[in-house]
């Protein structure tokens, strides 16, 4: 038996293909936005006292919560969100995956079929005849953004017999590569369900990769969406539309290139970063045109006042018809604020009295504090560069400084990893630009380990002590010290518009991939050049160096420092890094240090206390 089993691994891992480098994305491991929501939920748990439901029975996930409302649903296994589907019928929608209300793989996960996420409605009151003509309707998605199932997955719908309590199997689709919503109507006719107590549960069945040799690549897979169910009376096969005009997408950030950036950056570039107009996406679910009114308003979320509002008044909507419309804008933000800025954009549709109203609002928050982003902040995947050759390789992620600035961190979302596969070490880099790719290397910090935020999608800052001089184009990113896959977070939503570079075999190559890796540098204060000898961090700056630039020795004087005790002199790299740690002494061999800019240090009464800028050239 030993024997066979070792044959087998043999065979198994001699059939495991060798793949050469390459960018991949991957679904999550671990969805953290579950697993706080779940941390911060007050469970309004039914009583034994609340009446069951009655009909109609009607859910669009619309509202604001992760998990299933508690009113309608006894589980909370599903992820409701806006963000793995970009067809979802109004906005909001139930994403089934393999991942549970832990935030985690199941524990039951394997390469085979196993049941995962389940919706399970309150109890529902069908104490009818068959003559009411009661159906059942939903729309449901393969895949969406993310990975679709495959053709031995399944996503299945059970009825709950009361008196028998009993579940009876009543629908059941397979895997399939067509990833539009289709809507499926169910008649409830039988008379078992035809009870008080009656209930219905969809189910999803999912399966792992077979290849789970690389921990770090087993992930997220065989997502399902469901929008939009109905189950009332007086219906009949072709009942699949419900009179509701509703916004389906979310509001995206009101500036042309960033979904966030520092206030002082925004307010040098406004009239070039500004947006033109509000892009929102509705949608008539009627068979009949419907009248709809458009109103918009933007709220100085600090100040607490309305800084603009405006409609953008009436149109007819054909039947069943997606709307995308740009609302035009003539407002730039503005605040009393000047280190930061949050602003409240709130989007609402005036529709009929008998419209479902929680999907007629959508909101965002224009965020000014002292970062850029280019992502939305939730992540649909992973990011990583894998395979064999990938060891040394890189990333990069161009941004542009509108003035001079001083880059002070760098903050990345890493997602858990299965098994913690991607705890490993990694350099962090700044570079120059290059013609539109990365350069010179301006910062490195050598061995720096993938750590996971404690927010939602939590980010993680890696600080720059010192800071680092940045104006127009600079990249931020990381090499790679092995080939495990990081799994950095990945934004499905926003695209990176050809900012995303990755590194292999001597080349820089633009990405492939369709989204944004979520890295966001963080700026503080400016740098202020006083000379080509001086730069103001704080303090005095009385100590002397020269020649700047310098190439082989550098000399250094005391300046108004020659009363006190300066015991010894250090020069640092903008990482923060210590290179040269010397008694005092009027002439210091800088011959070992690479070209580039670094911080010159006096140690003052025992204390780092005077510091100047020097620029070693070869």
């Amino acid at each position: 038996m030993i024997r066979r089993i070792i044959i087998f691994l043999f065979i198994f891992y001699a059939c495991i293909p060798v793949v050469p480098a390459q960018e991949v994305v991957t679904g999550l491991q671990i969805n953290t936005r579950v697993v706080n929501a779940v941390k911060d939920m007050k469970m309004n748990k039914r009583s034994s006292a609340d009446p069951t439901l009655s009909l109609p029975f009607f859910e669009d996930f619309s509202g604001k919560s992760l998990l299933p409302d508690s009113k309608k649903w006894s589980d909370n296994y599903v992820f409701i969100n806006n963000t793995y589907s970009d067809q979802q019928i109004t906005q909001g929608i139930a994403t089934f995956d393999a991942i549970g209300n832990t935030g985690r793989l199941y524990e039951t996960a394997s390469t085979l079929p196993f049941s995962a996420d389940k919706l399970t409605s309150q109890p529902l009151d069908l104490n009818y005849s068959s003559a009411e003509n009661i159906w059942m309707s939903f729309f449901y998605q393969a895949g969406g953004l993310a990975d679709p199932p495959e053709k031995n997955d399944s996503l299945t719908l059970q009825f709950f017999a009361p008196d028998e309590n009993m579940w009876y199997s009543v629908w059941k689709t397979s895997g399939t590569t067509d990833l539009k919503f289709k809507p499926a109507i169910i008649k409830i006719a039988n008379s078992r369900f035809l009870r008080k107590g009656f209930q219905f549960r969809f189910t999803n069945y999912a399966s792992l990769s077979p290849n789970t040799s690389d921990p770090s690549l087993v992930a997220n897979c065989d997502i399902w969406n469901i929008d939009y169910i109905l189950i009332d009376r007086n219906r009949n096969g072709a009942d699949t539309v419900f009179s509701d005009v509703a916004y389906r997408l979310p509001v995206r950030s009101l500036l042309k290139s960033h979904e966030a950036m520092p206030w002082k950056q925004f307010r040098n570039v406004e009239l070039q970063e500004m947006g033109s107009s509000i892009n929102v996406n509705y949608r008539n679910n009627d068979t009949i045109a419907r009248n709809v009114t458009r109103d918009f308003e933007i709220s100085d979320v600090y100040n607490n006042s309305v800084s603009h509002s405006f409609t953008a008044g009436a149109t007819i909507i054909g039947p069943l018809t997606n709307v995308p419309y740009k609302a035009n804008l003539i407002y730039t933000f503005n605040t009393t604020n000047s280190d930061s800025a949050l602003f409240k954009i709130t989007c609402s549709l005036k529709t009929d009295e008998f419209d479902p109203k929680a999907n007629d609002t959508l909101t965002y928050y224009q965020t000014f504090r002292n970062y850029f982003a280019f992502d939305d902040g939730s992540a649909e995947g992973g990011y990583g560069i894998n395979g064999l050759g990938s060891r040394n390789a890189m990333f990069a992620y161009r941004f542009k400084s509108f003035i001079q600035d001083t880059l002070r961190a760098i903050t990345i979302c890493f997602n858990d990893s299965y098994q913690n596969a991607n705890k490993r070490a990694f350099d962090l880099m700044v570079w120059k630009d290059n013609n539109g790719m990365p350069g010179d290397v301006l910062c490195t910090a050598e061995e720096v380990m993938v750590e996971q935020g404690s927010q939602i999608n939590g980010f993680y800052n890696y600080n720059l002590p010192e800071g680092i001089p940045v104006d127009d184009i600079f990249y931020v990113g990381w090499k790679q010290r092995s080939e495990t896959f990081l799994n950095a977070g990945f934004d499905i939503n926003t695209p990176n518009n050809g900012r995303q570079f990755y590194w292999l075999n001597g080349d820089w190559r633009a990405s492939q991939t369709n989204g944004s890796v979520m890295i966001r540098p963080i700026l503080g204060d400016r740098i202020r050049t006083v000379s080509i000898n001086e730069t103001e961090f704080s303090g005095k700056n009385s100590i002397k160096i020269w020649p700047n630039p310098a190439n082989d020795y550098l000399r250094v004087s005391l300046g108004d420092e020659q009363n006190r005790e300066v015991t010894r002199i250090s020069v640092i790299d903008l990482c923060g890094r210590k290179l040269i740690d010397v008694p005092f002494s009027d002439l210091i061999d800088i011959s070992n240090l690479k070209e580039g800019i670094y911080i010159v240090v006096a140690l003052i009464n025992g204390r780092q206390e005077s510091l100047t800028r020097l620029i070693k050239m070869r």
